[in-house]
């Protein structure tokens, strides 16, 4: 079924009352360079995974996020102020990262409004999503567990093994394939001490997926299952114009477990070549074409599988306060997944179960 965008910035605003309708708010963090392929995996992703359900997606901004102002200008013209967000009924709430720019989350431009998101979504939502720089704010504004500088950015394609059983990943392989790409990590232990369920984990990258009933489901991502089989290619290549540029003093390293052998010999003679003649002007010639060739999204399967039990979740929900309003005989409103019923859903291989 369709989903519908609705930002209410283009002159009439859509109103759905469908009993199978989901009304989904996505605030949109990332920087310029990524604000809009961002916007366009989550909403594939939302689509993909909702092919029974009617979706509503609405587009949030916060003003505090440092933008230049032509992207400003267009961000405007489709996306609501957040200031917005607090009056506007919605089932589910998806809140993207951000490009880390200070040491301490709390001295980002956007920190106080960020905690005022958190605090509402608990009360508001069925369920939250915080990816990656937002899961970070979002324990450190609830719980004070602050995150931990990385030697190096953690970034690649790691494997993800399953830690707790839980209706999020029922029916998933023992193995998930997850792209990270992060500055920070999260202490496990202080995470499991707050009462927070790990979900997935990596030897490699720590960990992956996490959760919590918390008034609202809060579902927790320090990975990027939303991304698409370019989107770490892309980030290389800003890293290493930012290199060549004079923004960054080290070449970055290729991301982990992405590339095939053939073109991670592109990749290294490539940088050979930029470490002899470092200017500005050689990521014209960067190989980019060269770089795609045999890229694969091995973990798309399970990012589709995640969030169709999310969608669903959310639609269950909405059925439920509808009954529970219409003051039908034995309905009441489940706050947690423990009696949630699954029923059929895809796995993380792809097939049906």
């Amino acid at each position: 079924m369709p989903l519908f965008l609705d930002s209410g910035r283009l002159g009439s605003a859509v109103e759905l009352n469908a009993s199978n309708c989901i009304t989904i708010g996505l605030i949109n963090n990332m920087p310029d360079a990524a604000f809009e392929a961002t916007e366009r995996q989550f909403t594939a992703l939302v689509r993909a995974a909702t092919p029974n359900v009617v979706v509503l997606l609405k587009l949030f901004a916060m003003p505090e996020v440092p933008r230049a102002e032509t992207a400003r200008t267009a961000l405007a013209e489709r996306y609501r102020d957040i200031a917005e967000l607090w009056d506007t009924p919605l089932d589910g709430l998806i809140v993207t990262g951000a490009e880390p720019r200070a040491e301490k989350l709390t001295d980002e431009p956007y920190w106080q409004t960020l905690s005022k998101v958190v605090d509402w979504a608990k009360d508001h939502t069925a369920s939250t999503v915080w990816s990656c720089l937002a899961a970070h704010a979002a324990v450190l504004h609830g719980d004070g567990i602050e995150r931990r500088a990385l030697p190096q950015k953690r970034f690649g394609v790691f494997d993800c093994g399953l830690v707790a059983a839980h209706p999020m990943t029922e029916h998933f392989p023992a193995t998930l394939w997850v792209p990270h790409s992060r500055y920070n990590d999260l202490p496990e232990q202080a995470l499991a001490s707050c009462g927070y369920t790990i979900l997935t984990r990596s030897k490699t990258a720590g960990v992956d997926a996490f959760a919590r009933q918390d008034g609202s489901f809060f579902l927790f991502f320090q990975g990027h299952p939303e991304y698409e089989a370019d989107t770490l290619l892309r980030e290389y290549r800003r890293d290493v114009a930012r290199f060549l540029g004079g923004e960054r003093e080290h070449y970055p390293a290729l991301p982990l477990g992405y590339f095939n052998d053939g073109a991670a010999a592109v990749a290294e003679a490539f940088r050979a070549r930029a470490l002899r003649d470092r200017r500005g002007e050689l990521v014209a010639e960067f190989p980019k074409s060269a770089l795609e060739v045999g890229l694969q999204c091995p973990w798309r399967a399970a990012a589709l599988g995640i969030y169709e039990k999310w969608c669903a979740f959310l639609s269950a929900r909405k059925t439920e306060r509808r009954a529970v309003a219409a003051g039908l005989p034995g309905m009441r409103l489940r706050r947690t997944w423990r009696d949630w019923p699954l029923g059929t859903r895809r796995a993380a291989d792809g097939s049906a179960r």
